[in-house]
């Protein structure tokens, strides 16, 4: 339900980096003997603190301050009290529709918002619409918060000057066409069946915050003034400052820009009421799924009912954990399950309550239903155990405690203080919460559980089929025979709009200057070795009281077996079920218990196990690190097991439009002799899959996973010093096998690889998917940066010139752009686009002449280098705040071999940097003729288009 509008990077999630197989856990065991205890949840607790100041302004903005000076930036929030839930009748998606209009200038700051942070080196920026709020967030560097107050005042004081029909009109299709790419995923229309039937009609929570298309067309300029004029005023908003600032500085600068802005009229709230169904519904509903997911839904209370934190972890045993009951009962143990899910999603006046089943392929869907539906009764009866509840408890506290490493972003400090503040009026309601996870008992959690998954149930099943005419209606996309809900108009569709009041004569008030910002101070990086020969390489970091290890192999997907494609990402999955010493229950409840967790995964050229832990835990989490690594068993239930999961996400992936031509496109760029040609979603092949043995898992694990081949990485709350013993004491014994060490084979066949558009019909597609490619002549070895930064004028910011062009002016994709992966061997030149169907043909005509454009004729001006120079520099102190962050960017420069300083060095590299450089580099390492072009969508509607493109049309289908 996040309704994100924008992200400073692409993302592009082009599988070049991890996979994310997610293990079912088997059922409940005796804690192991080599167990250590844990550090009490008091004790958890207590380290939860974000102190703050707060102040109120005459014209009722409610300012709050928390001060961290770990790093010189400050994270800026602006919460304002309305959302979906405030919209009348016919109006739907109007809270984000506005939220998009805000990113497109002020009387004072006219033009695209997010290439002005982007100017001042933001970073973690957003908007974000739900029910009950909309917010606006970005992380500066200090030295412009000036400018990013001056940014946020204008638009909550003097939007309404600057926004125009032009810009109101490319916005609606732009978040039209973020609705159908939300449609065109599996499960896609899921979300307003299940409002449609928990929510009775006229209930503020009933329909979905991205509305619908009629409402949207709907939208005038007299509904933007209306909106602005009731809901942003300063007195329905919370401004959080948290970071390198203090209250008499942040009082001085917030009165100095928001001071003269006049209150708005008194909010008024909108009242929703919890509802219960009558009785128990069914509803059932088609899609192109690879598996049968079962839905089980409640309305619930919202965020500021105590029955909340009990209910969350009450799901959470049930099905959360990994070692959930459903985890153990569904999955693991009877083997009728893939998947499953159980949690809360909260809100300010109720909360939805979910479970999930993926139904394993074959298995009776009716049979499992029933099953879990007796799974639940039981449960509800008998309530959890007091292991249960302390391990649920454990994961929230420590999964609060890594989010407040960052003063911003989605998790981060000011976000926290900001919610309680709007949701709660109060900005320190999250310790209200915690003490209630460290206080639940069995019982409480079980009366919570009875009192709200006792009442009626909305059991909802989308099976694989085609989508219904009745279902598409739901969604507000078109009207249809047997459809029970319909859009209610706020005016009539075919009358005129409502005439628009004269905007107010624009009050001028000058622009701020960025104020020095100095060049990032990359935190020292040190070197030592374990007695076996394992590098170790350590920065600090400490905010929290957390550590991150990475035990990093040279290996990746790269390394994967040619004839059984699949091996790599089916052993990382297996690393964390079962050792020669403990069960995958064991390990997974053992993790619960320390707060801790690990996690496999493969890049492309890297095969990753890492440890997220509690710094008082540290020694046993790193005791079970060591042991997932080293010894696992690979027993042969286990892989039958999560052989049948991989498969799955393989046929689920052939239902993904993103996933179809991440699995097309790399054999057509690399050949199949190249380890880069294969599935950039790191699943392999189904034939691949199915072939795999025992063996053959056992025989990469020692090629590939051994001492002479690790180097382990640690950033957090500890030092060097500390560190080396603890790892000496799980890695340092640590012996080669006997086999011989893994060897990757880099090299490309001599076919031909013309410039062809190949189409994949995904039938019933609103919206098509648009991925093509072509090899740089470039290494990521040879450190390209030049490129790189080329890259953010093409395709590579949300100011380049392709995001610009088919979203910003004719509002044809909700994001598009290119992106360099950051392979070690050669790099790709991707290019993304999701369109609307009917402008197919000419988005690709679109793109081939932007990127054309750039790489002869029109190259980068002083405006664009200036722009990207500015973002790329002013940008980096905020870019390694924490811990992770670090993290990946000491793994990065290992990879490719640049030196600890690297980051540091970068400032003065960009600024000798010039318009001809980029020019250069790009027209050198980039041959826009030779783009390959898969398009994924509905081949009776984009079919006629593409001859006008001038490119041979070939069909793909996906075989294997």
């Amino acid at each position: 339900m996040t309704l994100s509008s924008l992200s400073r990077r692409l993302p592009l999630l082009i599988g070049l980096s991890a996979i994310a197989l997610m293990p079912a856990l088997p059922a409940a065991a005796q804690p192991s003997a080599a167990s250590a205890a844990p550090a009490p949840l008091s004790s958890l607790v207590a380290k939860v603190d974000i102190p703050y100041e707060e102040f109120t302004l005459k014209n009722g903005l409610r300012v709050i301050v928390h001060t961290d000076r770990k790093a010189p930036v400050v994270a800026v929030s602006v919460w304002y009290h309305v959302g979906s839930r405030y919209e009348p009748a016919g109006k739907t998606g109007f809270a984000h529709l506005f939220e998009h209009l805000m990113f497109y200038g002020s009387e004072n700051a006219d033009g695209p918002f997010f290439g002005r942070l982007e100017d001042i080196g933001a970073t973690d920026w957003n908007g974000t619409t739900w029910f009950d709020r909309t917010n606006y967030f970005e992380t500066v560097p200090t030295g412009a918060l000036d400018r990013a107050l001056f940014l946020e005042s204008d638009r909550m004081g003097h939007l309404l000057g600057a926004v125009t029909q032009v810009k109101l009109d490319t916005q609606r299709g732009v978040v039209q066409n973020e609705k159908r790419m939300g449609e065109n995923e599996p499960y896609g229309l899921v979300e307003y069946a299940q409002l449609a039937a928990l929510m009775p009609e006229g209930h503020p929570y009933r329909h979905s915050t991205i509305g619908s298309m009629a409402d949207l067309n709907a939208a005038s300029l007299a509904d933007v003034q209306m909106w602005f004029k009731t809901h942003y005023g300063p007195n329905n908003a919370v401004l959080v400052l948290a970071g390198d600032i203090d209250a008499a500085t942040a009082k001085a600068k917030v009165e100095k820009w928001f001071g003269n802005i006049p209150a708005g009229p008194a909010p008024q709230d909108v009242d929703a009421s919890v509802p219960t169904l009558a009785k128990d519904a069914e509803v059932m509903m088609h899609d192109n799924v690879a598996a049968t997911r079962l839905y089980r839904n409640w309305v619930v209370p919202g965020v500021n009912s105590a029955d909340l934190p009990q209910l969350d972890l009450a799901l959470a045993v049930f099905g959360g954990l990994g070692s959930s009951r459903l985890d153990n009962a569904l999955v693991r143990d009877e083997k009728v399950a893939v998947g499953v899910k159980a949690s809360v999603q909260p809100f300010e006046k109720l909360s939805l309550a979910e479970i999930t089943v993926d139904v394993k392929p074959g298995v009776d869907p009716v049979a499992v239903g029933k099953r879990l539906d007796q799974l639940l009764a039981d449960y509800l009866t008998n309530g959890p155990s007091a292991d249960e509840v302390q391990r649920a408890a454990t994961r929230q506290l420590s999964g609060t405690i890594g989010g407040l490493e960052k003063v911003g972003g989605f998790t981060g400090k000011a976000v926290t203080l900001a919610e309680g503040a709007v949701y709660s009026d109060d900005p320190a309601k999250y310790k209200k919460d915690l003490a209630i996870y460290a206080a639940a008992t069995p019982q409480s959690v079980a009366a919570a559980a009875r009192k709200w998954l006792g009442r009626p149930v909305l059991r909802l099943t989308v099976a694989p089929g085609e989508r219904s005419a009745a279902d598409n209606a739901l969604a507000g996309n078109v009207k249809a025979e047997g459809a029970t809900h319909q859009p209610a108009h706020f005016r009539d569709p075919a009358a005129s709009a409502p005439a628009a009041a004269t905007p107010p004569t624009p009050t001028r008030i000058a622009e701020p200057p960025i104020e020095p910002v100095k060049d990032l101070d990359f935190p020292d990086v040190e070197h030592a070795t374990l007695k076996n020969g394992i590098p170790v390489v350590f920065a600090r970091r400490d905010a929290v009281p957390t550590v991150r290890v990475s035990v990093a192999f040279d290996a990746g997907n790269a390394a994967d077996d040619k004839a059984k494609l699949g091996t790599a990402g089916l052993t990382a999955a297996l690393l964390d079920e079962g050792t020669t010493t403990r069960s995958s229950i064991e390990i997974a409840e053992e993790q619960e218990r320390l707060g801790a967790a690990i996690s496999a995964a493969n890049s492309m050229d890297s095969t990753t196990v890492g440890l997220f832990a509690l710094k008082p835990n540290l020694d046993a989490s790193l005791g079970l690190l060591a042991d997932v690594i080293r010894n696992p068993a690979f027993r042969p239930e286990e892989v039958e097991r999560l052989r049948g999961q991989v498969l799955t996400r393989i046929a689920a992936e052939k239902t993904e439009p993103m996933a179809i031509a991440q699995r097309m496109l790399p054999p057509l760029l690399y050949g199949q002799a190249h380890p880069y040609g294969i599935p950039f979603t790191g699943s392999g092949t189904e034939s691949g899959v199915k072939a795999v043995t025992r063996a053959d898992l056992t025989a990469f694990h020692d090629a590939w996973m051994r001492p002479d081949n690790a180097t382990i990485f640690v950033a957090g709350d500890t030092t060097l010093a500390e560190m080396m013993p603890l790892l000496e004491k799980r890695f340092g014994d640590w012996k080669a096998p006997a086999a011989q060490k893994g060897t990757k084979l880099f090299r490309m066949d001599r076919m031909m690889r013309p410039s062809r558009i190949v189409l994949i019909d995904k039938p019933q597609s609103p919206q098509s998917l648009i991925l093509a490619g072509v090899l740089t002549n470039k290494a990521g070895t040879d450190n390209p940066v030049t490129l790189l930064t080329a890259n953010e004028v093409l395709g590579g910011s949300t100011t380049s010139r392709l995001t610009m062009d088919l979203r910003e002016t004719k509002g044809w994709a909700y994001g598009a752009g290119t992106a360099l992966p950051g392979v070690k061997e050669t790099i790709p030149l991707l290019v993304y686009a999701p369109v609307q169907t009917d402008k197919t043909g000419e988005s690709i005509i679109a793109a081939r002449q932007d990127v054309k454009d750039y790489l002869t004729t029109k190259g980068t001006t002083q405006a664009e280098r200036d722009q990207t120079i500015n973002s790329q520099i002013l940008s980096l102190p905020g870019s390694f705040e924490t811990s992770s962050e670090l993290l990946g960017a000491m793994m990065r420069n290992h990879l490719i071999g640049r030196p600890d300083d690297y980051y540091e060095t970068l400032p003065k590299t960009y600024r000798a940097m010039t318009p001809a450089d980029m020019d250069k580099a790009a027209r050198e390492s980039i041959n826009p003729d030779n783009l390959i072009w898969v398009v994924v969508g509905d081949v009776k509607q984009v079919r006629p288009q593409l001859d006008a493109v001038g490119l041979p049309v070939e069909m793909g289908t996906l075989a294997d």
